[in-house]
């Protein structure tokens, strides 16, 4: 069985920018969307994008797969108040894919990806759900994000580390 990827709402030259919606709920007293909720949307589309691949996690670490990963890095940086819940998007792509270790970028933006509120990147290393090691990401993962590799930069890419 094959699964769809995940539609997206709009081009973007590289990666895939992928809808998010901002509730009330998510403003701050201020108005705006509170900042620990950037990052939780970023992380609610990644789920959403991998999950369009198939792939799942229902607690049970040993048979998870690429989804037995661990969190070693994160990093926002907020460019502009997003003052109103409504539809939005975060745009979604792979910086680094090494042997075990991946890191990724994300802005979330627009729902046209025209403008940027926060962009920020993650540093996943896959583990072993018995040793909690790093081991590494199968051959399927890395085609899937193989294909969100941003265009190639200096430092960045496709590596063995």
């Amino acid at each position: 069985m094959s699964v769809e990827p995940l539609q997206t709402v709009g081009p973007v030259d590289y990666g895939q920018l992928v809808p998010v919606t901002v509730h009330f709920d998510d403003l701050d007293a201020l108005g705006m969307l509170h900042n620990s909720r950037y990052p939780l949307l970023a992380e609610r589309a990644w789920a959403e994008y991998w999950h369009g691949f198939g792939y799942e996690f229902d607690g049970d670490w040993a048979a998870a797969g690429d989804m037995c990963n661990v969190i070693k890095e994160m990093k926002v940086s907020y460019e502009r108040p997003l003052t109103r819940a409504g539809h939005y998007a975060a745009h979604l792509w792979v910086e680094r894919l090494g042997r075990t270790g991946l890191t990724y970028g994300f802005r979330i933006c627009s729902a046209d990806g025209t403008e940027t509120h926060a962009y920020g990147h993650r540093v996943l290393v896959r583990v072993d759900p018995q040793t909690l090691r790093p081991t590494p990401w199968s051959e399927r993962a890395r085609a899937i994000a193989t294909d969100l590799l941003r265009p190639a930069q200096e430092g960045t890419g496709v590596d063995a580390a």
